[in-house]
């Protein structure tokens, strides 16, 4: 096995595959090699399917070799255990769904395979995608490649962990309050929220507007490539927005203006995770961007808010999909909180919240871009520190020096789920102490999602993701 094909850019594949120089069918094999030796210990896939994919492989090979090659024709993408593939099994990492066969494939993954990816391998997600850890009872625990003792993140937890491992070359996530770009801080990699409607999908999910399939990739321009694939409005999903490219290239960041708010009004703060944003703030400047330091006064009441419509918009299509009967002994601790809480939660206190969004939303407005600056800079993450069984129901994290529970004080995500409207780009930062990633989020203005790109792509040259800068997980 080759460790260099493992970690190559799905861009610099492509211009391989071009070349003549490499074959979808080495790129492949060195992937499934190293999935073999490592998936034991990280469990990020839940379903794979190597040998179809060797065959669409060898069709790839002969797609280059004869002129008809697709936008990603070859690319092993790694689909989030959610989306739905027709004729494939789709467990959603609940016990509830062990034996479930799709008999519809959603946008995004029908996207991918039209685009000429090869779908080699399903990942693992929490329950329902329901938590900021990927564990579940029918997967077991998902490990993060830097550091097993920790989780690579949740909802995408387990696309995240196989970019970090080499097991792939993309990933897709979906993001309901952090859901991919909790993950791809945690990873070192990318990973991309766009505008609620960018990325169509397939009822219920696109009528939840909290809600947005995406995805990871090593590099800026990998989640560019796959992001312009995926996007654009779909016949049968009428809340899909119109067509958007993102460019390859833009302008450099100098003589943009950059608000920095290291805790969104309300958010404790790792040091280390507060100096990393702080040299990323720096490594800006040092590119001719004006980086200020903002306060915005945001509250807990953003918690509330997600907590409620979760419980509203989840249980409803819990009870949808399972009736009244639902066996909660088989649900894990954190999606029996959604379940339950479900009765708990009226339309009113849904209604409530749209007042508080609405507030959030003015706040934002008038102290960053109605005042001047054409992004937000802010933590992905409020620590590193976050245990690969970790259940926020029970369990106590540590942050700055503090206990704290729930799911709500670990990533400073939500808050752009309230606020749907707002692209928002996970890109790495930093290294914690402990060998974990870390992330910063780059919020552009409602549905300029070139923006946050232009940001990343720039800064993305003068401060390398670990991969870039030729570090590897220690896995053996």
């Amino acid at each position: 096995m080759s460790l260099e094909l493992c970690y190559l850019s799905a861009r610099e594949c492509l211009n391989r595959f071009r070349r003549g120089s490499l074959s979808p069918v080495e790129l492949l094999d060195a992937q499934i090699e190293r999935a073999e030796a490592l998936e034991p210990r990280i469990n990020a896939f839940s379903f794979t399917h190597f040998e179809e994919a060797r065959q669409q492989a060898k069709q790839a090979e002969r797609a280059w070799r004869d002129g008809t090659a697709r936008p990603l024709e070859g690319i092993p993408v790694a689909v989030k255990d959610e989306q739905m593939i027709e004729g494939y099994p789709t467990s959603n990492g609940s016990l509830l769904l062990e034996d479930y066969v799709a008999d519809y494939t959603d946008p995004l993954p029908q996207r991918l395979q039209d685009a000429g990816a090869i779908i080699h391998a399903r990942t693992t997600t929490p329950e329902f995608s329901m938590s900021l850890a990927t564990w579940s009872k029918l997967w077991g625990v998902t490990r993060n490649p830097w550091n097993p003792d920790c989780t690579p993140g949740g909802s995408s937890g387990g696309a995240a962990a196989s970019l970090a491992a080499g097991t792939t070359t993309l990933a897709s996530g979906s993001d309901i309050g952090g859901s991919i770009r909790v993950p791809a801080a945690l990873s070192g990699t990318v990973g991309f929220k766009a505008p609620w409607g960018r990325v169509p999908e397939m009822y219920p999910w696109n009528r939840e507007q909290f809600a947005q399939s995406g995805c990871l990739g090593r590099t800026v321009s990998d989640v560019i490539l796959m992001q312009n694939v995926i996007a654009g409005p779909h016949p049968y999903d009428l809340c899909s927005l119109p067509a958007y490219m993102l460019p390859d290239r833009q302008a450099p960041v100098a003589g943009m203006r950059i608000a920095l708010c290291p805790d969104l009004g309300y958010f404790a703060v790792d040091l280390e995770v507060r100096q990393a944003l702080e040299g990323a703030a720096e490594a800006l400047r040092d590119l001719g961007a004006t980086v200020e330091v903002i306060d915005l006064d945001w509250t807990e009441e953003a918690g509330a808010v997600l907590m409620r419509h979760l419980m509203f918009q989840a249980g409803s299509v819990f009870r949808e999909q399972f009736g009244d009967k639902i066996p909660l002994e088989k649900l894990t601790p954190y999606a029996r909180e959604i379940v339950e809480g479900q009765a708990g939660v009226s339309f009113e206190d849904e209604k409530a919240g749209w007042r508080i969004a609405d507030t959030m939303l003015r706040e934002l407005q008038d102290k960053v871009f109605q005042a001047g600056f054409e992004a937000l800079i802010c933590p992905t993450t409020a620590t590193t520190k976050i245990p690969a069984d970790y259940d926020h129901t029970q369990d106590i994290a540590m942050v700055d020096g503090k206990k704290t529970t729930g799911l709500i004080h670990l990533g400073l995500t939500y808050p752009f789920n309230i606020l749907n409207r707002f692209p928002v780009l996970s890109v790495p930062v930093g290294v914690g102490a402990n060998g974990v990633p870390i992330g910063m989020q780059i919020v552009a203005p409602a549905y300029d999602d070139a923006t946050a790109f232009r940001i990343a792509g720039d800064l993305e040259g003068v401060l390398p993701s670990p991969f870039a800068a030729g570090r590897r997980p220690n896995l053996t």
